[in-house]
């Protein structure tokens, strides 16, 4: 087999009968870099050391068994993703309920077939690559969002807050928490459309012109063709916060005019959370509104710019928000 992107996996076969290691090398080998290790207390050095993306490990071993190494590979945080598979022969009593309760991954039983041996490992690698896709993608969302923040004039801890209180109002409301941890990290690309806006209309100290304010108003089409089309939720929330955060609820906002309803959920928890968090921000141009303040300002918004029932439903998250405003307050 010629080199491919499995090449540059690692894997640590882990055995104390050095012929199972002989017989696990000559499976592995071609596909994989291995490293190899004949007990569990080698096995938890090498696993810090070399960070392997897989390990395939012994359960019945002299001194620390399987389960008791996978127990301190998952005990420590650097090493705790690294999948585990249990390899074990089919004459050994082992409860293969304690070894998922361990951190384990699978099971793999001797004698050994290359076929089976093969597949497990490629399945679980897979599954890293899922993950680690799924991280680079959410890195490179949050690295544009932190495009927007350079652009205007808020500040990263702003985005922080109201990205923390998006996803406190989405739970309250009663997304599940893969949604709301979804918004968490779509909320920071509300303002990303700003990045298009002129500087000299951006960051005008005084009142925008009518004409420069229609220009502002292009901000959030402008985000929605920045992210564009995408089957990934996490953009897609994205896409539908940068279009939608500047809808009302009377009808009154923009780009589309929208009401009620029509304006999409994640849309409407947002405009609510980033623009408590603007009231209460000290900015070069404005003093901070107290808490009572901007809670009576929503209150009074309720109905005309913000959805009455998510207005109710942030007044009863108030503890939890002011917790999140401490712990990421502008320094």
């Amino acid at each position: 087999m010629g080199p491919t992107l499995l090449n540059h996996r690692k894997l640590l076969v882990v055995d104390d009968e050095p012929t199972n290691l002989r017989i696990l090398k000559l499976m592995l080998q071609d596909d994989y870099q291995l490293v190899f290790a004949k007990s569990g207390d080698e096995a938890i050095r090498l696993v810090g050391s070399e960070r392997p993306d897989l390990v395939l490990m012994d359960v019945m071993m002299p001194g620390m068994t399987g389960f008791e190494a996978c127990k301190h590979i998952k005990a420590d945080p650097a090493t705790a993703k690294v999948p585990v598979i249990f390899v074990t022969a089919l004459k050994d009593e082992v409860d293969e309920a304690t070894g998922f309760e361990c951190g384990g991954v699978d099971y793999i039983t001797k004698p050994l077939s290359p076929a089976i041996v093969m597949a497990r490992v490629r399945n679980h690698l897979s599954l890293v690559q899922a993950d680690e896709l799924k991280s680079t993608r959410l890195q490179i969302i949050q690295k544009l969002g932190r495009a927007a923040e350079y652009k205007d004039n808020e500040t990263g801890m702003h985005v922080m807050r109201m990205s923390h209180y998006s996803r406190l109002l989405a739970l309250a409301h009663g997304f599940p928490d893969n949604m709301a941890e979804d918004l968490l990290n779509a909320a920071p690309m509300h303002d990303i459309g700003k990045i298009g806006i002129a500087d000299h209309i951006l960051l005008k100290p005084g009142k925008l012109t009518p004409e420069e304010f229609a220009i502002m108003q292009r901000h959030p089409q402008i985000g929605a063709e920045i992210l564009g089309e995408s089957d990934a939720p996490i953009l897609q929330l994205a896409r539908s916060v940068a279009l939608h955060h500047h809808e009302k609820w009377d009808g009154s906002g923009y780009p589309f005019g929208l009401a009620g309803k029509e304006i999409p959920v994640e849309a409407r928890i947002v405009a609510i959370a980033d623009v408590f968090d603007a009231l209460t921000s000290e900015r070069p141009y404005k003093k901070a509104w107290t808490v009572e303040a901007a809670l009576e300002l929503l209150q009074e918004q309720s109905g005309k710019h913000f959805d009455p029932e998510l207005v109710q439903t942030f007044w009863g998250i108030i503890p939890e928000v002011l917790r999140i405003k401490a712990q990421f307050a502008d320094t």
